[in-house]
């Protein structure tokens, strides 16, 4: 039950760079593509077809997979009560602080961690009843490292927020 917590709260921090990292995939599978056209005796065994077609694959598998997480979190903001969807969608889609967050609804700190606690879960309820616990979700996202080192972060250090920086980002693309 913990974990499906901590997913839930993983899947919607990493939401909002589902798009920049489908994106930047797009650019790989096209430069990968381009360049395997010029094959030399130097370049041979990384640009023969084989090879090509697997990255290609593996590169198209990836954003397959990062689309449906999107739809998924989107299919299940659905499921949540709006008042739940809309401190979600703020919090982890739009990026506000939590001070804001406060300040915009006329309420204390204290009630905005307990109504993002209260929302987190409710969203997890729905990705487990959507089939989408802790199991499915490590089976769908196993080769997004990136994702699996938000999920770690958030296990051992519950209380913090991840922020992505650039460097991370790139490396996400290649992870």
């Amino acid at each position: 039950m913990k974990n499906d917590y901590v997913w839930a709260r993983t899947v919607l921090t990493v939401y909002r760079y589902l798009e920049r990292i489908a994106g930047a995939i797009d650019k790989i599978v096209l430069q990968s593509a381009l360049s395997s056209a010029y094959v030399s005796s130097e370049n041979f065994y990384q640009n023969n077809v084989y090879t090509v077609s697997q990255k290609l694959i593996d590169l198209g598998q990836r954003k397959i997979t990062l689309i449906n997480l999107k739809l998924l979190i989107e299919d299940a903001l659905k499921f949540v009560s709006e008042k739940d969807a809309e401190i979600l969608v703020e919090k982890f889609f739009d990026g506000v602080k939590s001070k804001d967050i406060a300040q915009n609804h006329n309420i204390s700190m204290r009630t905005v961690f307990r109504r993002i606690d209260a929302a987190v879960k409710s969203f997890s309820n729905v990705l487990c009843m959507k089939g989408y616990g802790n199991i499915a979700l490590q089976k769908m996202l196993k080769d997004e490292n990136w994702i699996l080192c938000v999920f770690e972060r958030f296990c051992t250090k519950p209380q913090e927020e991840f922020s992505f920086s650039q460097i991370f980002l790139k490396k996400a693309v290649s992870m």
